[in-house]
């Protein structure tokens, strides 16, 4: 088991991204902690890790609020002493399809904060943590927008600041033997998408990238998880500072 033992953070647990990283870790021997603002979508989750005959816990805060994501890490040293990983992956669009002129403050700023500013503010804390155990790993999510996307515009701006801050902290983490790298997926299926349009354009949109990517497919969930997993892994050590796209090879 490449997990055996580790305790993994993992926010944004009770998404599709979040529930498939969670698994994946889980059946991998990791002791994983679920955080989610969503806390009946967290508890699901946690039956289906007991049902693997893992072990889990649920600490419910809301990625925007700084006191709560503190008061949530003080937890976790008080409850178990140490952190082995962090996958940031709470996050998402609240500005989509928003034309140059049609780009509002506050979901410029939702957007900023939910996808960059918690990246952030989970680094800094889990950070603390590791940097007096001497090791540690970090996965954070940016996006393939980090590379630019019309009608997303702070969208990616927040993705990109996850590729600059991911960089930034690998430079300065190394030395405590802390890996720090990130993901940067296309699209991926997931409900919250699929929610957000009829099945119509869904399944256009759907087609449209599956004809474009290299793969023939557009990603699903296991996709993302299964990268997260190596870089959570000591199959990764000499690994940092690093983006890896989880593309099926979409804008080479």
């Amino acid at each position: 088991m490449r997990l055996k033992n580790k305790v993994a953070l993992i926010t944004g647990a009770a998404g599709d991204i979040g529930r498939a990283t969670v698994l994946r870790f889980a059946e991998e021997g990791a002791f994983v902690i679920l955080s989610d603002i969503n806390e009946k979508g967290c508890k699901s989750v946690l039956k289906e890790v007991e049902a693997l005959g893992a072990k889990g816990d649920i600490i419910l805060a809301d990625v925007t609020k700084e006191e709560q994501l503190v008061s949530m890490f003080k937890q976790i040293k008080a409850d178990y002493n140490r952190l082995d990983i962090l996958v940031n992956i709470a996050g998402g669009d609240y500005e989509n399809d928003a034309s140059l002129d049609e780009i509002n403050y506050e979901k410029m700023s939702f957007n900023i904060d939910v996808n960059l500013k918690s990246c952030i503010l989970c680094s800094r804390e889990a950070s603390k943590i590791m940097m007096d155990q001497m090791s540690g790993k970090i996965v954070n999510m940016s996006s393939l927008t980090w590379r630019g996307s019309p009608m997303q515009y702070s969208y990616s701006a927040a993705k990109g600041g996850v590729y600059a801050f991911t960089r930034s902290l690998a430079l300065t983490l190394g030395l405590y033997n802390i890996n720090v790298n990130g993901l940067a997926p296309s699209l991926i299926e997931v409900e919250v998408i699929k929610k957000g349009m009829d099945a119509e354009t869904w399944a256009a949109l759907k087609e449209d990238c599956s004809s474009r990517y290299p793969m023939g497919r557009v990603g699903q969930p296991i996709d993302v998880a299964n990268c997260a997993l190596f870089l959570a892994s000591e199959e990764s050590s000499f690994i940092t500072g690093q983006i890896i796209e989880v593309s099926g090879g979409a804008r080479l």
